[in-house]
């Protein structure tokens, strides 16, 4: 099914039908639904009725499609762990589309259809392609057989190869308008939709991933703290966070976030993120420089990309605590 804020993209794509391309790109924010619009469009490509322009949900495609067996349809995603001989799982492995799945990808794509239709793959997220399992999937997109469809679904679409994108068309998915997306969430029967929706940048289903309460009390406690960098104490909030094993990822989203705001502040006076800590911004951002904010804010964002493999979270909190302080106190008076 499609969110409700999918409906106008969809029928635009629909509108197109007749010149709908081989490989289609899907972008966008993270947490506004483009798999679930990646797989709705593939149903609808395998579905045999196309009743209403949608999946009809009942035909021998959609029931095979639903059950997920479609003999004509894959899904390419990075392989989160390996297994032993034995089958039980010995590491987490890098979170890579690897060069073998696309090989196997290969023998699926120049088949004939079971269905004497498409064979449709989807890819999620692209950007997760290794370099050399992008350049064995360029081949394949550079000539691909008759019948063959590919949709693949970006968050960080200009990472991709520039020889990939030049063989897809790329198809932006807006973020929703605050107002129905605080509609939708209410219907959800999200409390405090409002801070969550800000906090996930607009993004209703990344804000029902954060409506945690206690998350949320973590994250009140842990801003309090940075906004008060005088009596900020990197190595005692670091081991806080390690004992309560708050994910990297998760304390490096906070900061990013945080300090985005306070350099949003000082340029354009408003915030995106976090609403419901403005009077703290305030006060802290009009004693800042921006620019130097958001050098930092690269060094966090760059952490963020690391931080499924830290060798060590509580260094790792350590060195953002510091580095916090030191972008922060010189500007401070007093």
């Amino acid at each position: 099914m499609l969110y409700p804020w999918q409906e106008t993209v969809w029928q635009t794509l629909l509108d197109q039908h007749a010149r709908l391309p081989h490989a289609l790109l899907l972008t966008g924010e993270p947490g506004i639904g483009k798999l679930a619009f990646a797989r709705h469009l593939a149903q609808w490509l395998l579905c045999e009725s196309h009743a209403d322009n949608k999946p009809c949900g009942v035909c021998d495609g959609c029931r095979w499609f639903l059950a997920g067996n479609h003999p004509d349809y894959r899904e390419l995603t990075p392989a989160p762990e390996e297994e032993d001989d034995e089958g039980k799982v010995k590491k987490k492995a890098a979170a890579w589309i690897s060069i073998d799945q696309v090989r196997d990808l290969n023998s699926f794509v120049y088949l004939s259809a079971h269905r004497a239709g498409r064979r449709v793959t989807l890819i999620q997220p692209a950007e997760a392609l290794n370099a050399a399992a992008a350049n064995a999937l360029l081949k394949t997109l550079e000539e691909p057989p008759a019948g063959a469809v590919f949709i693949l679904v970006s968050h960080q679409w200009r990472r991709l190869l520039p020889t990939i994108l030049s063989r897809c068309r790329r198809l932006p998915l807006p973020l929703p308008e605050r107002e129905p997306a605080l509609a939708w969430l209410a219907e959800q029967g999200l409390d405090d939709a409002g801070s969550y929706l800000a906090e996930a940048g607009g993004a209703p289903l990344a804000a029902i991933e954060r409506a945690d309460a206690g998350m949320l009390a973590q994250r009140r406690a842990f801003l309090a703290e940075l906004a008060d960098p005088r009596q900020l104490d990197p190595l005692a909030l670091a081991e806080r966070l390690d004992k309560q094993k708050t994910e990297v990822a998760r304390v490096a989203d906070w900061l990013s976030r945080w300090v985005h705001d306070l350099a949003r502040l000082g340029l354009a006076q408003s915030v995106r993120y976090y609403p419901d800590e403005i009077t703290r911004l305030d006060a802290l951002a009009s004693k800042l420089d921006p620019v130097r904010l958001m050098r930092y804010h690269d060094t966090v964002i760059e952490a963020k990309r690391l931080a499924n493999h830290p060798l060590n979270a509580k260094l790792v909190f350590e060195q953002l605590l510091y580095a916090y302080q030191q972008a922060v106190r010189p500007m401070i008076k007093g």
